[in-house]
């Protein structure tokens, strides 16, 4: 009897753990799904590629603040924002060591600038960056203090605010 209480205690435990909401796997159609973006948009000089592979997404290049410049990124849509009760991103990344940034941009962003953000770094080897929703700093007072998930109408993850090479790969994302 003790057996069956215990496998009951199990499957009681999953079933309260927290819901998990895959974004991206990086498979054959993410090259659809993301876009890159370089500052050159706005006249910078920074310069980059972005390729799916079946590792993940690549984004590597020149990052240079020369120009009022200093991005490459890549970006996917949501048009009907993230899981209301997510309360954090987590990224599976590796990289060069250098700080990275996403963007989550939300219906209440006005101007192209306006975004919550949240940085990490990829080290050399395959790691799981875990980033609390909650500590998305917010770039403008026109949006709300709290981000709210379900608002979430962009995902950024970019090479930003310095001079330095990128070389990211992320090989999946997810919220929980």
């Amino acid at each position: 009897m003790r057996v069956w209480a215990f496998i009951a205690m199990i499957f009681a435990g999953a079933a309260m753990a927290e819901p998990v909401q895959m974004i991206e796997r990086f498979d054959a159609g993410a090259n659809e799904r993301w876009r890159y973006i370089g500052d050159n948009v706005m006249g910078g000089v920074s310069s980059g590629t972005a390729q799916v592979t079946p590792e993940g997404m690549h984004l590597s290049g020149s990052v240079s603040t020369d120009n009022n410049g200093g991005f490459i990124q890549v970006r996917r849509d949501f048009p009907d924002g993230l899981a209301a009760d997510a309360s954090a991103l987590v990224l599976k990344v590796r990289g060069n060591g250098e700080r990275y940034t996403v963007f989550l941009r939300t219906r209440q962003a006005l101007l192209p600038w306006h975004n919550y953000k949240a940085t990490f770094v990829a080290g050399a080897a395959w790691s799981e960056v875990r980033l609390e929703l909650s500590a998305f700093e917010r770039s403008s007072r026109v949006l709300r203090q709290k981000l709210d998930p379900s608002d979430v109408k962009s995902i950024g993850l970019a090479a930003y605010g310095a001079d330095y090479e990128a070389d990211v790969w992320i090989g999946e994302v997810r919220v929980e």
